[in-house]
């Protein structure tokens, strides 16, 4: 047979990938993929529900924006900690990948300490761990420049709100 190379890959404890979907009927999404996965959400709010699917190990994220149904908004990895979240800031920087880190920012009914970064086709993916619950949809400070170029993940029309508005949800690159 010849001489084999074999990689040896080094494991990061990641406890569950995540996959942000967009969809056009928030309700309808939500009975499909609570049959699908036979499980209900484990947040649902206006606009927005994740469900967290022991088998496969998944964290679902459906985010309200009619016309564009069917389409990845984002992909991440959720993890069990901040400590974690800042070691694979250290990695991919290590890695030469530009990271954008919000650190106890409050995003999508949750506060998290996440790293974003962007794949070759442009897709964003996010290391995030999740601190504590929140009431508000909440804003990344760091991405809300984005919000007005309609770029940001996680923009919804139903999530752009006024300044003023705190507990209505605000565009932002989060989940």
């Amino acid at each position: 047979m010849g001489n084999s190379t074999y990689v040896t890959q080094v494991e990061v404890p990641m406890s569950r990938v995540q996959l942000a979907l967009n969809v056009d009927d928030l309700d309808q999404a939500v009975t499909f993929y609570s049959k699908l996965f036979n499980t209900q959400p484990a947040k649902l709010k206006p606009g927005y529900a994740n469900f967290v699917i022991a088998e496969p190990p998944l964290k679902l994220v459906l985010l309200e924006n009619p016309g564009t149904g069917g389409t990845i908004n984002h992909l991440g990895v959720e993890v069990e900690s901040s400590e974690t979240v800042h070691r694979e800031i250290a990695r991919l920087t290590e890695e030469g990948l530009f990271t954008d880190e919000e650190i106890g920012t409050t995003c999508c009914f949750a506060t998290q300490d996440k790293v974003w970064v962007t794949g070759p086709a442009g897709e964003k993916w996010e290391v995030y761990t999740v601190l504590a619950d929140s009431e508000t949809f909440g804003s990344s400070p760091v991405h809300l420049d984005v919000v007005a170029s309609g770029d940001a993940c996680c923009v919804t029309t139903e999530n752009v709100a006024t300044e003023n508005d705190a507990s209505a949800p605000t565009g932002s690159s989060c989940c």
